[in-house]
């Protein structure tokens, strides 16, 4: 007997409830890290049961959103990485963090629930893309002596990474307005070694490229 043939209307509106699912998600989560999956299928318009046949648990859903985050950043980082090959190693690190500010950005409540629910090694694992080329542009510069050598490179990448993460929640606390990863950037290139001076005009000169209209904002 042959296997029935899934409409690919079905199919279509079964990948629109996903997608609709986990946007839901990363909205109500930032709102409350709490609500269950019942509120968060009403929140999407759809039944419980579709919800859960998506995600049949809060562990399940949360794997997809650090999934979809991992790739999102992957992909990010990727197209940082292109377009910097040529430039100088603090523009690049500038770069790289105004391409990863907005996935950042996006998933920080994940990142938030992180210890609580992935675990450290799961989020290490989400993060790994963007570490490995931090450490990457890292050495470069610290061979062309613009960042600080006192610490290895994968050791200065991980607490760049820290205070990234620490940046994220407290933009999502609303401690911290988001400005698009200007003050991010900033302090990342200080926290490398690059002098303040300096680093304002490399942040201003990437912020302008990258089409971002702030200006960084005088202390």
């Amino acid at each position: 007997m042959s296997k029935p043939v899934v409409r690919e209307p079905l199919r279509r509106n079964s990948r629109a409830n996903r997608a609709r699912i986990l946007a839901t998600a990363r909205k109500e989560l930032g709102r409350n890290p709490d609500v269950t999956l019942e509120e968060l299928a009403r929140a999407a318009g759809v039944v419980r049961r579709t919800l859960f046949g998506h995600f049949p648990g809060r562990a399940a859903l949360l794997e997809a959103l650090a999934e979809e985050a991992s790739e999102t950043l992957r992909l990010a980082v990727a197209a940082g990485v292109e377009r910097e090959k040529e430039n100088s190693a603090e523009w690049a690190l500038a770069r790289l963090v105004f391409s990863m500010w907005p996935v950042g950005d996006r998933y920080r409540l994940l990142l938030a629930l992180a210890r609580r629910d992935l675990g450290v090694e799961r989020v290490a694992e989400v993060l790994a893309p963007a570490r490995t080329e931090t450490t990457a542009v890292l050495e470069r510069g610290q061979r062309d002596g613009v960042f600080q050598s006192h610490l290895p490179a994968a050791v200065l990448s991980a607490g760049l990474e820290a205070m990234t993460v620490a940046l994220l929640e407290a933009v999502n606390t609303g401690a911290l307005e988001d400005d698009g990863g200007i003050r991010v950037a900033l302090t990342t290139l200080i926290a490398a070694g690059v002098p303040e001076e300096r680093a304002r005009v490399v942040v201003e000169a990437v912020a302008s490229s990258t089409a971002i209209a702030e200006s960084v904002v005088d202390d």
